[in-house]
């Protein structure tokens, strides 16, 4: 038998994500969530890099 937490059915992550929000107020949100605007996607970079420092640079561009 497997120890508690360990086997059975893995959790979808959006799932995850609704509970920690409504469970212990934690946001696991990605900046390039298409479900955000604009604005929205900004507030989130920002937030981010205040709190934990830039990302690495990419050379990827965001064309919407």
């Amino acid at each position: 038998m497997a120890p508690h937490g360990y086997g059975g059915r893995r959790r979808d992550p959006e799932q995850v994500k609704r509970e920690g929000w409504r469970e212990q107020g934690v946001l696991a949100v990605s900046a390039d969530d298409d479900r955000l605007t604009w604005p929205e996607r900004e507030l989130v970079r920002q937030l981010g890099e205040r709190l934990y420092g830039k990302r690495p640079e990419t050379n990827e561009a965001r064309h919407d």
